[in-house]
């Protein structure tokens, strides 16, 4: 090999090497080298921009002691459509009741979980993903968020409720029935399900 294609070897193997750190720029590598997006200064006032939205919190509603099994009254059980007896639920992340809506299709579910945290966790802290869309909403008077994923097959949307200090009342409504129910219809259930539940905590305060 001559000393001038040696040298164009390298330039190459240089440029090369440029292009792909340009390719991946804005990019970090996750645990397996999968490349995922960073949070620009654009993403985190968009962020900001959210938090800004929520109104003030107009009192707390403590969820110590509250039997999540009973946040729904009879009467809103049937208008839920849900059929069978609610029942305790995994507790990784809090106390959760599930009620099963399985009497007639589309089959789903609500899972209602006390949380141990802000609601300002999923939009700037610890429980933010960027696989997640969070919008901000008011439920019952209290801030709150939906949470989803809008990539792929709709599958669940939560809402997530404000209710006191370190304190998030979550509502999740899962799809049993793949298929039949689009990504709003679940956040609307979701959403309605939650200001069902805020009304029941602000009628035992």
């Amino acid at each position: 090999m001559t000393a001038r294609s040696t040298v164009r070897s390298r330039t190459l193997k240089i440029t090369g090497g440029v292009l792909a750190t340009a390719a991946l720029a804005g990019c970090s590598a996750g645990t397996e080298g999968t490349p995922y997006p960073v949070e620009t200064a654009a993403t985190a006032a968009s962020q900001s921009a959210k938090a800004a939205q929520l109104p003030q919190r107009p009192a707390d509603l403590p969820l110590q002691g509250v039997n999540l099994c009973e946040v729904f009254p009879q009467v809103q059980l049937d208008a839920l459509k849900i059929t069978s007896t609610p029942r305790e639920g995994p507790s990784a992340d809090g106390p959760t009741c599930v009620f099963d809506a399985d009497g007639a299709e589309p089959v789903h579910a609500y899972h209602v979980r006390a949380v141990t945290a802000d609601l300002g966790e999923w939009i700037t802290g610890a429980r933010k993903k960027n696989s997640m869309t969070t919008e901000p909403k008011t439920i019952a008077g209290y801030p709150a968020l939906t949470n989803y994923r809008a990539a792929g097959d709709p599958a669940d949307c939560e809402a997530l409720v404000g209710v006191a200090r370190g304190q998030t009342l979550a509502v999740q409504t899962f799809a049993i029935t793949r298929g039949k129910l689009t990504q709003p219809q679940l956040c609307e259930m979701a959403v309605h399900a939650a200001d069902i539940a805020v009304q029941t905590l602000k009628a035992r305060n």
